[in-house]
């Protein structure tokens, strides 16, 4: 079984490479790019344009576990659902990062900011505000106040930002999101959907001399995978699947 998998219904890691400047949109610049890709993972065959200037390549979804690779005006993205393994996930990232300065023109110069993403998802049906309160706990300080008489919890997504050096250009973020709002509790009705529990670290800004994008990519991810590891499983992926697998 895959490292995570069997903490969470689903997991993914993603990247975004943000620019300052705008990306070409020539056809032949694309298209290159996109049959580059698709060259090592013959797999991802589903092209098409979502938005204006927004392209997509991926795999077909029906299998539960895809790659996914898109470009937009100012941004690179490239994501694998369920891989089999992180490293299958980030030779992948390489990749994309690698063709990046050749095929897109985009330099590190060009970098505005470059994140690595580890999602974890748990399907629930309720109130995931409630569950998050009861399996996380909610901070001291307001501990009374979730403990009115007659209150519901509506909304409670837990975040926290760390910078992880002195100028703030590394930061790693851990946080929740649900998807119940007022309507399901006001109603009652709860749809089966997913609680996410993001892990992520950022370096902004244009990247240091002599440091490469997939170089950047590797400090990043093991940034995540030491929060993953030592603290996120334990503090919330773990107390997560208890609390859902009593209801």
């Amino acid at each position: 079984m895959p490292k995570y998998q069997s903490y969470c219904d689903d997991y993914y890691i993603n990247i975004n490479l943000s620019t300052e400047m705008e990306l070409s949109t020539q056809r032949e610049t694309i298209l290159n790019f996109f049959e580059r890709i698709q060259k090592k993972y013959p797999e991802m065959r589903n092209f098409y344009n979502r938005d204006r200037n927004d392209f997509v390549l991926e795999e077909d979804k029906h299998r539960g576990c895809y790659r996914w690779c898109t470009t937009e005006p100012r941004r690179i993205c490239s994501g694998q659902l369920n891989p089999e393994t992180c490293e299958g996930a980030l030779e992948q990232h390489r990749l994309i990062l690698d063709l990046a300065p050749y095929m897109l023109s985009v330099s590190p110069l060009d970098c505005e900011a470059l994140d690595v993403l580890y999602g974890f998802d748990f399907n629930y049906r309720g109130n995931h505000n409630a569950l998050l309160a009861e399996a996380l706990g909610v901070p001291m300080g307001l501990e009374r106040i979730a403990d009115m008489p007659g209150g519901r919890i509506v909304n409670y997504e837990p975040s926290l930002t760390m910078s992880l050096d002195e100028e703030c250009r590394v930061q790693c973020r851990v946080s929740v999101e649900t998807r119940t709002n007022a309507y399901h509790i006001r109603t009652g009705e709860y749809p089966e959907d997913q609680i996410s529990v993001f892990v992520s670290a950022r370096r902004y800004g244009s990247l240091p001399p002599e440091t490469t994008f997939t170089a950047s990519l590797d400090e990043l991810d093991q940034i995540c995978r030491d929060l993953i590891d030592n603290y996120v499983i334990d503090a919330l992926l773990e107390p997560l699947a208890r609390t859902i697998a009593m209801k």
